[in-house]
């Protein structure tokens, strides 16, 4: 029983973080990700300022999204 319910967990998060990445919720990790790979010397932009600066640049220029 507790094997089943490991194995359903881990499908159920694993569909979460699906579609997780199809809704853009993991940018902010995946900048941060980019941020250290890439060798910057300032800090990366803190959670809030991130996500300001992405709905700016995107109603700055709208590209084909569905709203």
């Amino acid at each position: 029983m507790a094997a089943g319910l490991a194995v359903l967990t881990r499908g159920v998060r694993g569909v979460a973080r699906y579609f997780g990445g199809v809704l853009g919720a993991d940018a902010y990790a995946k900048y941060l990700e980019h941020h250290r790979a890439a060798g910057h010397v300032e800090a990366p932009l803190t959670e809030r300022e991130f996500w300001r600066d992405r709905t700016d640049r995107q109603d700055s220029n709208p590209q084909g999204r569905c709203c």
